[in-house]
C-alpha cells in the first residue's frame, strides 16, 4: 500500500480522535457558560486582558467617550478669541493660512468671522466658555479644558476613523477595542464596549459607519456593540413569540457543538471569538433590557439629566452611560450628531448647548453621588474643530489645526485649562496636543504604558498611537 496514503489514514484518524475528544469538553465548558455558571457553579467569570499587571498605577477604570460628531465649534464653545471678535469681517492675515489645508474654502476669499456668542468666567478656577451654558458652570472646577489639540484628517470620516484609531487609514483597531484587548472588561453580561448614538435637532445628522468601533486586525471579540437608544436596543435580541429561555438555549447549544466540530477541523479562531459571541448573545437577551429599564431610577436623577427614560436622546444616553459605567463596560462611546455648521452657526450652536449642557453635567455629578467620578473618565470632543473664517456669511468650515477637548475625572485635574491656539483660534501653538497625546494619556490613566500594548499584524508590532504619542503629565491630578 502507498506509503503517502497510510500517513494520510494517520493522519485523518488523529485529527478525528483529537476532535471528538475537545469537542466533549468545549460543548460542556460552553453549556455551563450560557447557564451562567462556570464548571464549579461560581459566578461567571469577567473577560480578561493580555496585560496581567498594569503598567503603571491606574487612576480609572472606565471611559465615557463623547463624540461631537461634524466637528464642534471651539470658537463658540471653549475657546474665547477677543482679537478674533475685534476683525470680524476683514481679511484674515494671508501669513495665518498660507499653505495650509482647507476643506471647501480652499480658493475662497477668507474673512475673519467672530465668535457668535460671549463668553463667561466660572467656578474658583474661571473656566471659560459659552455664556449659554447654564449648568455645566456648576461643575467648572471638575473640568479639565484643552484648547490646542490637533488632528491629522479634515474631512469627516477620516477624522473619526483618526480620532478612534490614530490613523485615516481605515482597518486599524479603535481605541475601545485596544483598551478592552489591553485590560479586559468589569461585565460578565455585558459587552466590554458599547457604543450609542443620538440626532441633533437641526437636521446634519451625518451616518456614523460602524466600522468606527471595529476591532480591525484584532480578534473579532474586541469590536464595539451598538446599542440603539430607543425601541429594541439590539435587533433580533428578543426571542420570537413561542420560543421560551429553554428552547433558545437548545438552539445555542446546537450551533456551539458545530462550531466545536468545524473549529476541531479548521483550528479557526474566529470561530472561537463567535461563540464567545454567541454565549454573550445570549447572557445579553437578559441583561440588556434590564440595562435599558429605568424605572428604577429616582425621579431626581431622571430630572438632572433632563430625561423621562430611553428615548434616544443625547440626555438618555448619559444616563445609560453610568448605567452601563455601574455594570462594569469599559469603554463607552456616546456619539452626538448635527455638529456640522457650514452656515447657521450661531442659531445652531444654540440647539446644541440645549442638548448637552444639563445632562453632561448631570453625568459629572451623578457619578460624585455614587462615588465614581475619580474612577471614570469622561472625554468630549469633535472630530476636528471650525475655521476662524467665515463659510457663506453665518458658517465655518472644518478646521484641523486647532481645536478644543474636554476632559473630568478618571484622574486628570479639574479646574485646569491646558494649551492655546494663536489670537485667531487658528494654529494649535502652545502645550500642542495631538490626538496620540490624547491616547497615550488614556491609557496611561487606565495603567496601560501605550508603548506596550502591541499587536503583531503582517510582521509589524502595532499599536494604538502607532510611533507617537506622549502623556501629558500636566493636566494629570
Amino acid at each position: 500500500m502507498n506509503a503517502n496514503f497510510l500517513s494520510r489514514v494517520r493522519f485523518l484518524q488523529r485529527r478525528a480522535f483529537l476532535g471528538d475528544a475537545c469537542r466533549g469538553v468545549g460543548t460542556a465548558a460552553l453549556a455551563s457558560l450560557l447557564a451562567g455558571r462556570n464548571v464549579r457553579g461560581a459566578e461567571p467569570q469577567v473577560p480578561r486582558g493580555v496585560i496581567a499587571k498594569p503598567h503603571v498605577t491606574p487612576k480609572a477604570k472606565r471611559v465615557i467617550f463623547m463624540v461631537m460628531a461634524g466637528g464642534a465649534s471651539h470658537l463658540e464653545l471653549f475657546d474665547h478669541k477677543p482679537e478674533l471678535a475685534k476683525r470680524n469681517g476683514q481679511l484674515m492675515p494671508e501669513s495665518v493660512t498660507k499653505g495650509q489645508p482647507i476643506a471647501q474654502l480652499q480658493g475662497a476669499k477668507l474673512t475673519c468671522f467672530g465668535p457668535q456668542w460671549g463668553f463667561k468666567k466660572h467656578g474658583k478656577s474661571g473656566q471659560e466658555m459659552n455664556e449659554l451654558f447654564k449648568f455645566l458652570p456648576d461643575v467648572a472646577d471638575d473640568l479639565c479644558i484643552v484648547r490646542s489639540c490637533k488632528t491629522e484628517a479634515i474631512n469627516h470620516d477620516p477624522a473619526h476613523t483618526f480620532m478612534n484609531t490614530g490613523s485615516s487609514v481605515s482597518g486599524r483597531p479603535s481605541m475601545g477595542s485596544w483598551l478592552t484587548y489591553g485590560i479586559g472588561s468589569e461585565s460578565a453580561d455585558l459587552p466590554g464596549f458599547v457604543v450609542l448614538t443620538s440626532n441633533g435637532r437641526g437636521g446634519q445628522n451625518q451616518p456614523i459607519a460602524s466600522r468606527q468601533w471595529s476591532a480591525g486586525f484584532l480578534p473579532g471579540k474586541f469590536q464595539g456593540v451598538q446599542l440603539r437608544g430607543k425601541g429594541d436596543p439590539v435587533l433580533y435580541l428578543t426571542n420570537p413569540p413561542g420560543v421560551d429561555v429553554g428552547q433558545q438555549k437548545d438552539v445555542i447549544d446546537a450551533v456551539a457543538k458545530l462550531n466545536q466540530m468545524q473549529n476541531a477541523a479548521v483550528d479557526d479562531p474566529e470561530i472561537a471569538t463567535r461563540i464567545g459571541q454567541y454565549e454573550l448573545a445570549f447572557k445579553m437577551q437578559a441583561s440588556v433590557p434590564d440595562l435599558m429599564d429605568m424605572r428604577d431610577e429616582p425621579a431626581k436623577v431622571m430630572e438632572s439629566y433632563g430625561t423621562k427614560g430611553s428615548d434616544g436622546s443625547f440626555a438618555a444616553n448619559c444616563l445609560l452611560a453610568r448605567r452601563m459605567a455601574q455594570k462594569g463596560v469599559r469603554f463607552i462611546q456616546l456619539y452626538h450628531r448635527d455638529w456640522d455648521h457650514h452656515g447657521g452657526i450661531k442659531d445652531g450652536i444654540k440647539l446644541k448647548i440645549e442638548e448637552i449642557d444639563q445632562p453632561l453635567a448631570a453625568l459629572v455629578r451623578d457619578l460624585k453621588r455614587l462615588g465614581m467620578f475619580e474612577e471614570t473618565l469622561i472625554v468630549l470632543t469633535g472630530e476636528f474643530g471650525r475655521t476662524p473664517m467665515s463659510q457663506g456669511g453665518n458658517g465655518r468650515d472644518h478646521h484641523m489645526k486647532g481645536f478644543s477637548v474636554l476632559l473630568a475625572g478618571g484622574g486628570i485635574k479639574g479646574g485646569v485649562s491646558y494649551g492655546a491656539t494663536d489670537e485667531f483660534g487658528y494654529n494649535a501653538e502652545e502645550n500642542v496636543f495631538p490626538v496620540h497625546d490624547l491616547h497615550a494619556t488614556m491609557l496611561h490613566l487606565l495603567g496601560i504604558d501605550h508603548e506596550r500594548l502591541t499587536y503583531k499584524f503582517q510582521g509589524r508590532d502595532y499599536r494604538l498611537t502607532d510611533v507617537h504619542g506622549r502623556v501629558v503629565k500636566d493636566i494629570l491630578a
